[in-house]
């Protein structure tokens, strides 16, 4: 496996360490990802997502979804059952999880719903206004002179 030395980018930016260490992260191949429970994302508008976690066997009393540090997690832990059942086969895997799931900036979480075995999560990327992109008016040379006229005129507000 290849490595990448992050630190020129320490060294020629300010404040994205956090995306020199996401990579690191991603980059790691001594980390295992966890497959269970599996999941799928969503894109279902132009600023609107959908992650849905397939959660067989597990009850809505059971499932978390918290938001904690720009990181959604998702949990499960099964309630142990009132009588000892014994299992021919056991194929439903109950055991207990934790799915992290890293945020970009802006993204809220809106909703989740929990039915059919699914845990649905729906997100939306609110971009504040002053971070959108505005359009900004170009002045033509009569304006920047009307512009002077009226800081020439401007009489002082003691006067």
């Amino acid at each position: 496996m290849r490595t990448f030395d992050f630190s020129p980018l320490y060294r020629a930016t300010v404040g994205f360490d956090r995306v020199a260490d996401m990579m690191d992260r991603v980059l790691a191949a001594d980390v295992a990802q966890p497959t269970y429970p599996p999941y799928n994302i969503e894109k279902t508008d132009e600023n609107a997502y959908r992650i849905s976690v397939a959660v067989a066997g597990f009850g809505s009393d059971e499932l978390s979804v918290e938001l904690r540090e720009g990181a959604l997690i998702v949990a499960g832990r099964k309630t142990e059952e009132a009588g000892e059942t014994t299992f021919l086969h056991r194929g439903i895997a109950t055991r207990a999880f934790e799915r992290r799931f890293a945020l970009a900036d802006h993204m809220k979480v809106t909703g989740a719903s929990h039915a059919d075995g699914m845990l649905h999560i729906d997100l939306v990327r609110e971009v504040p206004e002053a971070l959108k992109p505005r359009r900004i008016e170009i002045a033509g040379p009569a304006t920047v002179e009307a512009k002077r006229v009226e800081t020439v005129e401007a009489k002082p507000l003691n006067a």
